[in-house]
């Protein structure tokens, strides 16, 4: 009777609900209708369509990325849109076209940016706010969009490519992964219900900084309606990207592993497309390149400024042998196994473990702490590297599964929580997708308790949260490197292998009395085999700059020449705005460190001003600076009555449905472009309402009690007549 009652409720909570529509064949040439069923009445979400082209002269790009928004509803909306950029864009110039109109968008500080566009929004004009959220974090939000008005918004950056693994690879995120916002702070009440995402009050940082300490803000809220009940339809091929690599050495290698893609041109000179045209934008693009000749191990590109000259030396490792260290290692693993980790990435990772456990030296001993909502270890405390305990160790690992939230914090502080021996070095290896919101807090515990030993950071996923796994290496003195789950254990196998020292270590810069000043990095990472990096900085006058280092212990050097009126070295514009964007960073990368860390020895609103003064005197996307552009007419004429709606955004390839709790996947065909059909899954939301569910649990276990109580007094009222 229990049981028939259980389901009489369950059918009485479920009929209640809302119909599922069916979604209507995609149509509209920007991208299909996007409808949900919300409070009995369709709602029509914004649609979009991205074109990204590039322009790379050797190892520096400036991408375009075009954003076509249009309203296929028939009322106006204010259309949002989450989206990620390189975690180094030099974003520095934004215009949005409606109709025939054409407006710049202009830089401002953030909250002047943001009362420019609500203005714009309730005088019913056109408006763009460009905001950054995290380094690698933007959203996009287009007030008063109008049936049948899309709106271009045109963004431009610049990067420098970074060589990695001898050779340069080029990535265009596509996607925001969803992010778990840890509830560790007091007064937070959060919950993880089957999965890998915790939620607290909007506004309330998860990392409550120390006194004098910064942290950011939590991320934006991913994509979603409140009462959705069935996903919308994206367009499964929204995205197009070309690219032009022209290089004065001849091009020896260009392929990519993420995309199928199309190849035209001589040595030279090559453009590059999407095979088929377009794609999904569920998974990051990644382009790698070679050049044929070795050449100079570093190179010299000046740009003649008005008051100072800007230099960028391009330096890479010498090309010795590598000695082996016969330093004995304390090799401690620390293994994302949360919800987001669930399929593909934890697999890798397994594959990754079962490699460089085999591969331990003797003298080496080795840890393994695994994480979600809490962390445990194998182990009590490090062992040696012995065949029995690898075998051990390899058990343990196999027997891994994943659930639960993202508490990298746990992780770390398990492996920094006791100091090595005497004469160990400790080698922390780090594997996360890094679906993280409390980056701060993260950034704050390596520098406090990396000390004299390395960590070493694995991105495990398609589209993971590179600036957190690229700044924990950096501040870990290690590499940090993205391992794709999709591509099966041949693509582990390279990355295991990576667990070197440094080639060049201690590097620094002589300027035998030259002129110089803002230098950045700041300071300069350690080389590794096969990887380079461009410093940069200001001067004026002539003169030799000496590269010096250690490799192996040994010193080593190499001079350069600065001369501005040398034609063989004149840079573009480029190189002024990739500087600025590295000082922006070297700047946010001191916010997030303890003050008594901090080799500049600034406080937070020195920072900040810092920060923003480079923003706006050029003309970049930070923290504290927006771009804004507002259309000079009027285009709805019932000023105020826009409704919000998000673009919707596809769940990331590889990622399990962990890291979406309260996401419905559907999958619909469409047209791919092979001819055939190709069945994609989206949801209609990333986070998760848990106090819904919990409310719904609590109310269901009340309506079986209430039935059973009912039932008990029914059958004693029946036995007494």
């Amino acid at each position: 009777m229990t049981l028939r009652l259980f389901f009489i409720v369950c059918f009485i909570l479920t009929s209640g609900l809302p119909a599922r529509a069916t979604p209507p064949t995609p149509t509209d040439a920007l991208g299909g209708h996007v409808v949900a069923w919300v409070e009995d009445r369709d709602v029509v979400f914004p649609v979009l369509k991205t074109e990204i082209e590039g322009d790379l002269q050797g190892d520096l790009a400036t991408i375009t990325v075009r954003q076509v928004f249009a309203n296929p509803s028939d009322r106006p909306v204010t259309a949002r849109y989450l989206f990620p950029l390189n975690k180094d864009a030099a974003v520095h110039a934004m215009k949005m076209r409606v109709g025939d109109e054409i407006v710049r968008a202009r830089i401002a500080r953030r909250e002047t940016a943001r009362r420019t566009f609500e203005t714009a929004k309730q005088q019913g004009k056109s408006a763009a706010l460009l905001e950054q959220q995290r380094p690698n974090m933007f959203t996009q939000e287009i007030a008063n969009l109008m049936p049948g008005l899309p709106v271009t918004v045109t963004i431009t950056y610049s990067q420098s490519v970074p060589r990695r693994d001898g050779a340069y690879e080029l990535r265009v995120p596509l996607v925001v992964g969803p992010r778990y916002v840890p509830a560790a702070q007091a007064g937070v009440v959060a919950a993880v219900v089957d999965g890998d995402v915790s939620t607290g009050p909007p506004g309330i940082d998860a990392a409550t900084p120390a006194p004098g300490q910064w942290a950011f803000g939590p991320p934006p809220a991913y994509p979603e309606v409140p009462g959705l009940t069935i996903p919308p339809v994206v367009d499964a091929e929204r995205v197009a990207i070309s690219l032009k690599l022209e290089s004065a050495i001849p091009i020896a290698g260009l392929s990519s592993d993420t995309h199928a893609i199309a190849v035209a041109g001589d040595e030279r000179s090559k453009t590059v497309a999407l095979d088929g045209g377009k794609t999904i934008d569920n998974r990051d693009f990644v382009l790698r390149y070679r050049m044929a000749a070795t050449g100079p191990q570093a190179g010299v590109l000046i740009h003649r400024g008005l008051e100072q000259d800007t230099f960028s030396l391009l330096i890479e490792p010498p090309g010795l042998p590598q000695e082996d260290a016969i330093v004995p290692r304390e090799m401690v693993f620390v293994l994302d196994t949360s919800g987001s980790m669930s399929g593909g990435p934890m697999e890798a990772s397994k594959s990754f473990m079962r490699l460089v456990l085999k591969s331990l030296r003797p003298t080496d001993a080795f840890r393994i702490i695994r994480f979600s909502n809490e962390a445990s270890e194998f182990g009590s405390d490090a062992v040696p590297a012995t065949a029995r305990n690898i075998a051990a160790g390899t058990r343990f690992v196999d027997g891994l599964t994943a659930s639960g939230g993202t508490e990298i914090v746990s992780g770390l502080r398990r492996a920094y929580g006791s100091g090595p021996p005497d004469d160990v070095l400790r080698i922390v290896v780090f594997l996360s997708d890094g679906y993280v919101g409390n980056e701060a807090e993260i950034l704050n515990l390596v520098a406090s308790e990396v000390g004299t030993g390395r960590l070493y950071t694995f991105g495990v996923g398609t589209s993971v949260n590179a600036y957190l796994i690229a700044e924990m290496a950096r501040l870990g003195r290690g590499l940090s490197r993205i391992i794709d789950p999709t591509k099966g254990e041949e693509a582990v196998i390279a990355f295991a292998e990576r667990l070197k020292t440094p080639v060049l270590t201690d590097i620094r810069l002589d300027w035998d009395g030259l002129s110089v000043s803002d230098v950045t990095p700041d300071p300069i990472p350690d080389l590794f085999e096969g990887d380079s990096i461009r410093v940069m900085g200001r001067f004026s006058g002539t003169g030799t700059v000496t590269v010096r280092g250690r490799v192996n212990g040994r010193e080593v050097s190499l001079p350069l020449t600065l001369d501005p009126d040398r034609p063989d070295t004149t840079a573009g514009q480029a190189i002024p705005l990739i500087w600025a964007r590295s000082r922006v960073g070297d700047f946010m990368r001191e916010i997030v460190v303890p003050p008594a860390l901090r080799r500049s020895g600034l406080d937070n609103d020195t920072l900040e001003n810092m920060v923003t003064a480079l923003g706006l005197r050029h003309s970049l996307v930070t923290q504290w600076t927006s771009f804004v552009a507002v259309s000079e007419r009027v285009v709805n004429d019932e000023p105020g009555t826009a409704e919000d709606a998000d673009v919707p955004v596809p769940m990331v390839e590889g990622v399990s449905d962990l890291a979406y709790p309260n996401a419905h996947r559907v999958q619909f065909n469409s047209p791919s472009s092979s001819g055939g059909n190709a069945a994609v899954a989206f949801s209609g939301g990333a986070t998760p309402e848990p106090a819904q569910i919990a409310s719904l649990l609590v109310l269901l276990v009340f309506l079986v009690a209430a039935f059973q109580l009912r039932l008990r007094r029914h059958v004693r009222r029946a036995a007494s007549e």
